[in-house]
């Protein structure tokens, strides 16, 4: 991407690996906004190929090339918000926001791309787990970008006004209603140790196809809901009461006997990973109120196991 001035070995454009820096914060942006790790890449790549249509006259101009490539990213973000809604009520079944896994275990889903790319890593903090991104979801399309950019990234509201188009007091009453919602849908703490051994106790319980000991870890009104996007087999309304989770785990086991259920960090908490002859085909991820389970989401849509799934077996 770099041309040399004059004969000899290509010197690195200072200016242009100061962009490619900005690349992770973009795909960390694009995937808190969007709840979609294929969607956030296309957005970086939107925006880096806006970038690269300019001249150089017109780059050098830009006086904070990070400020401009996040206000298009976050403008090409507020325009997919808009659509999603459109695309979600024709997907099959339940939505679920695309898991990650630790970035011990990432695998890049782009041929060729290093799995050690740090590029393509999303920093899972309190901002991505499941329950969280959910909550997002049912926000307005500018809510969410205002509470993103204002209470997780620390834009200034007149930063968050010019890529919203609102004005900044606008702005701040969208990330109010957002955070109140964030507070209405927000479990109690549980701390990660409990949360893992309350999961673990799970799987062990599911292995065992223990019936009472899985009604017991899961709260009494507890909610399964898992996502295939009608191309592989899952319930398509969310499973609700502990009693019948408890069951339709069961009837998983039953019906898939060489299952391996396996204890995985999924968006940067304690998660669980089936597979089937060494292929990831569902991620689980969990809310935990105390001691008891309150909600499962099971991500069984191939497409959006990317980052589990390559490289493996198929």
């Amino acid at each position: 991407m770099t041309t040399a001035s004059e004969p000899g070995p290509a010197r690195p454009d200072p200016s242009l690996s100061a962009i490619i820096s900005e690349r992770r914060h973009l795909i960390n942006l694009a995937y808190r906004l969007l709840g979609s790790l294929a969607d956030a890449e296309d957005v970086v790549q939107e925006t880096y190929t806006r970038w690269y249509a300019m001249s150089r006259e017109q780059q050098e101009a830009i006086e904070s090339p990070g400020a401009w490539l996040t206000r298009v990213a976050g403008r090409i973000c507020l325009d997919l918000l808009g659509s999603a809604r459109a695309r979600r009520e024709r997907y099959v079944g339940e939505w679920i926001p695309e898991p990650l896994p630790d970035r011990t275990e990432w695998i890049s889903g782009r041929p060729g791309a290093s799995t050690l790319d740090p590029a393509d890593r999303v920093t899972l903090d309190e901002s991505v787990n499941m329950a969280f991104l959910v909550v997002l979801e049912s926000m307005t399309p500018a809510e969410r970008v205002a509470f993103i950019l204002h209470d997780v990234f620390r834009y200034s509201f007149a930063e968050v006004a010019d890529i919203v188009g609102r004005t900044p007091a606008a702005c701040r009453q969208l990330a109010s209603s957002a955070r109140r919602r964030i507070r209405a849908a927000q479990s109690p703490a549980t701390a990660t140790a409990q949360q893992a051994g309350i999961v673990r106790d799970f799987k062990q319980a599911w292995e065992a196809k223990d019936i009472d000991a899985l009604i017991g870890l899961l709260d009494p009104g507890a909610t399964a809901i898992s996502d295939g996007g009608g191309l592989v087999n899952a319930a398509l309304r969310p499973i609700e009461g502990s009693e019948r989770i408890a069951r339709y785990a069961i009837d998983i086991a039953d019906r898939v006997p060489n299952m391996t259920i396996l204890e995985r960090t999924v968006n940067g908490q304690p998660g669980l990973v089936a597979q089937q002859d060494g292929v990831t085909v569902t991620v689980m991820a969990f809310d935990v109120a105390g001691d008891r389970i309150t909600r499962i989401w099971a991500v069984r849509n191939p497409d959006k196991l990317r980052p589990w799934t390559a490289g493996q077996p198929h």
